[in-house]
């Protein structure tokens, strides 16, 4: 029984397949085109153990083709020209299906080389990705293939997967197995729609599970311990990672707290402080901003009380800061105002430097009014006069626009009183 449980219990049917009925129910598109029998070029898209590998298998049962297996992280040209080899003998004669596991770890190079023979139909791909497919997988590749979304797997699907999972060891070792109702929950849900996970959960819970007048009683403190932070998808260089922090940052800027405070925790359990870290002070500037600059210290105080503490303690003070921004007004004037500026210069609209502000001491022959004529504002009422800051091309330029919050309300308040004079 050395291979895994998720295998030896792998679906052989759609009928099956755990979720994906988005995908796989009645009228759904991958189905009809897998029970139409004419397979075009396929690709699976989405998280690990949500039935890519299980739905391509099922696919090469139901064709005459013959089935060649290639997995990204370990497969090379040479195998890839091998495939391409076999096409023209005998097991090439009804085409050949491959089945390109992980196909983001292929280089442009090594999809190239398959690229002709996808064209011309002797070879059929169906390849899986863990990854997004439009940024990891060449374009020609793309054109030439359909994308399908795998999505997790609701906590209510893959229960009934653990009971199978549980029947099917009860058989094997020959033994009862005593597991609650409650246990089988708890394991569906701690595994994070990942059905292979929950797999692995069955088995390991099962192994370690005490043997009580015949019988193996698997409890829900066993499947605590062995299923502690299955739940967790994350991957740093991934599509996860980024989903993540942009969640964080998303619920911080729309005031949700209990979201924010969710997000912060997955990033937290993940271990990355430095991202959680990185988004709360990027959120305090860009979406608090002037409604509320105080809080700008404050999170900079915070982030280095948690960097300085480290985990498991940083998750206090980040707490604080992300509470406090969640319940901040908000104002992305100056974000926006910075933007546009930068737009500008980008766009070549620079010019000279007023003379006025130019830091020069002495005029040349060619200055035809000689003196810089600088006025110093703090010579002047209200420490402020009107002179020209801008250069010529874009004087009239108005990039920062006032917030209608109460601070900026002040703000603008305040100068229009003086200028106005």
């Amino acid at each position: 029984m050395s291979t895994p449980l998720a295998d030896r219990i792998r679906p052989k049917s759609l009928n099956e397949v755990v979720g994906q009925n988005h995908l796989l129910g009645e009228d759904k598109p991958l189905r009809k085109i897998i029970e139409s029998g004419q397979i075009p070029n396929l690709i699976f898209y989405g998280p690990s153990g949500v039935g890519k590998t299980t739905v391509a298998s099922i696919i090469a049962k139901q064709t005459n083709k013959t089935l060649r297996k290639l997995n990204g992280t370990t497969a090379s040209t040479a195998d890839i020209k091998d495939i391409i080899a076999g096409r023209d003998g005998f097991a090439g004669i009804n085409g050949i299906l491959l089945y390109l596991d992980e196909i983001q770890y292929f280089n442009k190079k090594q999809q190239q080389t398959l690229l002709e023979f996808i064209e011309d139909g002797s070879i059929t791909l169906i390849a899986s990705t863990t990854e997004n497919p439009y940024f990891y997988i060449y374009n020609a590749i793309l054109s030439r293939s359909t994308v399908f979304e795998f999505k997790a797997v609701d906590s209510s699907e893959i229960e009934p997967a653990v009971r199978r999972g549980f029947d099917l060891l009860k058989d094997e070792y020959n033994v009862e197995i005593d597991v609650s109702d409650e246990t089988v929950s708890y394991i569906a849900s701690a595994c994070g729609g990942d059905v292979r996970k929950a797999m692995n959960a069955v088995e390991l819970c099962t192994l370690a599970a005490e043997e009580k007048d015949g019988a193996k009683v698997i409890t829900l403190e066993i499947a605590k311990e062995l299923t502690q932070k299955s739940a967790l998808r994350y991957d740093r260089q991934g599509d996860e990672h980024y989903d993540i922090v942009s969640a964080y940052q998303k619920s911080m800027r729309g005031s949700d707290t209990n979201a924010a405070l969710h997000y912060l925790g997955r990033l937290l359990e993940a271990g990355d402080l430095p991202s959680a870290c990185r988004r709360l002070m990027v959120c305090a500037c860009e979406d608090v901003g002037l409604a509320y600059p105080q809080i700008i210290p404050i999170v900079k105080a915070c982030v280095d009380i948690a960097l300085q503490v480290g985990l498991p303690e940083a998750r206090i003070a980040l707490a604080d800061a992300v509470v406090m921004v969640c319940n901040a007004p908000k104002s992305n004037t100056a974000y926006c105002a910075i933007d546009d500026a930068i737009a500008d210069i980008r766009a070549g609209k620079i010019g000279s430097i007023p003379r006025t502000l130019q830091n020069k001491h002495f005029d040349g022959e060619d200055q035809a009014v000689k003196g810089q004529f600088y006025k110093y504002p703090h010579s002047f009422e209200n420490h402020w006069i009107s002179q020209q800051y801008l250069p010529d091309i874009i004087k009239d330029a108005e990039y920062y626009k006032y917030g209608d919050n109460k601070n900026e309300q002040a703000f603008k308040s305040y100068w229009d009183n003086i200028k106005k004079k």
